[in-house]
């Protein structure tokens, strides 16, 4: 049956008909965005705000502006969990050396130039434990981290060693950390020092200069701690372990990398090496006897024809 006969059939102009046709695929798209929207925020447990969705409904194919799907979030009650502000803990107050602030002036180009380490408190249902990172500051990847109930240098050198370990890193990286005691102490620069780290430490009193670092404490303990009620310090090591290594270093998008996760961002950059590597043009064994011999007559020629 030809559409002219339905409209017939209808009562309504094909004029209509057809402006039937053009609003419905707004209503479909808006419902495929809602539900791409939702299976978001439930993969990433409400930890996304509004422009990690945006960016992440892109990587799926979803051209959506940023205002439009704040909108929608704020309509299907999808905006992001936001928990309590924190305390760091840094205990400066001491006679150890302390070093000059040398990350403030490098730009990372590649993994393992630049490393950041903190320590911040986290509270459980009856008692309190700490957390110590070891960040790469090119991907802000977590390379080493160590939960424990002591507050001792023994936890800030554990984390260590596992970046190492992880890492394997070249000598001259820059170790950057705040001027607390356990970053200060003898043992744990006589790490840096055995792998040819070089310390750098903020300035007094200003935690700007280790952003990176507590950038991430706010990021865990919103979208991780905060969301939950650990029990026992066990419990909460599995889900730092978890959410470190399954989510945010694998999955989460930041913003400082385009909205890429540190794996991404470092597997991007090893293609790249890697394409440049294979494009290099290769020079033949034959190609070196020909550049040598034509070194040497020069050589000769220049001699008079001596040898």
């Amino acid at each position: 049956m030809s559409i002219e006969r339905m409209c017939g059939l209808a009562q309504v102009s094909r004029a209509s008909f057809y402006r039937s046709l053009a609003q419905k695929a707004p209503w479909e798209e808006e419902m495929q965005v809602r539900a791409a929207l939702q299976e978001i925020a439930l993969e990433h447990r409400r930890r996304y705000g509004y422009r990690r969705m945006t960016a992440e409904l892109r990587a799926r194919g979803l051209v959506v502006n940023h205002k439009r799907v704040a909108r929608l979030m704020r309509q299907d009650n999808l905006l992001a969990i936001r928990g309590r502000k924190f305390v760091t803990t840094t205990d400066s107050d001491h006679e150890l050396e302390v070093y000059v602030n040398l990350a403030a002036r490098m730009q990372t180009t590649a993994p393992n130039q630049l490393w950041v380490a903190d320590i911040t408190y986290i509270r459980l249902q009856c008692e309190f434990v700490y957390l110590a990172v070891v960040l790469d500051a090119y991907s802000r990847r977590v390379v080493g981290w160590c939960a424990d109930r002591t507050l001792h240098t023994r936890l800030a050198i554990t984390s260590l060693e596992q970046a190492i370990t992880l890492r394997q890193p070249e000598p001259g990286l820059v170790h950057h950390s705040d001027r607390g005691v356990q970053y200060a102490s003898e043992a744990y620069v006589k790490v840096l020092r055995a792998h040819g780290m070089v310390p750098s430490m903020s300035r007094p009193g200003n935690p700007y200069d280790n952003a990176m670092c507590e950038s991430f404490m706010k990021t865990l303990k919103q979208e991780e701690i905060y969301c939950n009620e650990y029990q026992t310090l066990e419990q909460l090591q599995e889900n730092v372990a978890s959410f470190i290594e399954n989510y945010y270093n694998r999955c989460r998008l930041h913003s400082a990398l385009g909205y890429k996760s540190p794996d991404h961002f470092e597997g991007q950059r090893s293609a790249a090496a890697a394409a440049v590597l294979t494009a290099a043009p290769k020079m033949s064994f034959w190609r070196h006897e020909e550049i040598y011999q034509s070194d040497e007559q020069r050589k000769q020629s220049e001699s008079g024809g001596r040898i």
